[in-house]
């Protein structure tokens, strides 16, 4: 099983396959948020703002965080940052893990979340955000609306994989398959 949580302290060491596998991919993000962490720039510590990282077999395999954006002046805007899932990872629910429990944790912070992406359009649009061809800084945009209350941990049935989402001390798991 594949576990998300919040985190607060990173040892940038734990993202070094992700540094590797996303810089072969062409990617220059993973290598930024392990800059900015380091230097200070960006913790994900501000008001609302949150990173999560995505655990199976004790192995790091994906990361997600959560901005106040820095390209409006709304308070009340978040940005999808660094979104990154480890190639043979892909296509098993962790991304789409890591967004929900980026959403879960936006509701109460945030009123718009938007991101901007090159090759991810359809995986943001099949998660309720919409395209934005007007925006020079965002490509998708999710308006939030109060969470789904009906989410509920439960047991995983045959057949079937799961991955545990954890945000403000609550537990989901999200059925993949």
């Amino acid at each position: 099983m594949t576990t998300i949580s919040r985190i607060t302290d990173l040892d940038v060491a734990t993202l070094q396959r992700l540094r590797a596998e996303s810089s072969q991919e062409g990617f220059r993000f993973m290598e930024r948020l392990c800059e900015e962490w380091v230097s200070g720039a960006n913790r994900f510590d501000a008001p609302g703002e949150a990173l999560f990282l995505a655990v199976a077999d004790g192995q790091v395999v994906g990361v997600c965080g959560l901005n106040r954006d820095p390209y409006t002046h709304d308070a009340r805007t978040g940005r999808v940052r660094r979104l990154y899932v480890l190639p043979d990872h892909r296509h098993s629910g962790v991304g789409q893990a890591l967004l929900k429990a980026v959403i879960l944790h936006a509701h109460d912070h945030f009123d718009l979340l938007r991101v901007r992406t090159e090759g991810a359009g359809d995986f943001y649009t099949a998660r309720g955000f919409r395209r934005d061809v007007l925006d020079t800084k965002a490509t998708h945009v999710l308006e939030l609306t109060p969470p789904n209350t009906a989410l509920e941990p439960a047991a995983v049935g045959a057949g079937r994989s799961a991955v545990a989402v954890h945000v403000a001390g609550r537990r989901w798991l999200s059925f993949l398959r």
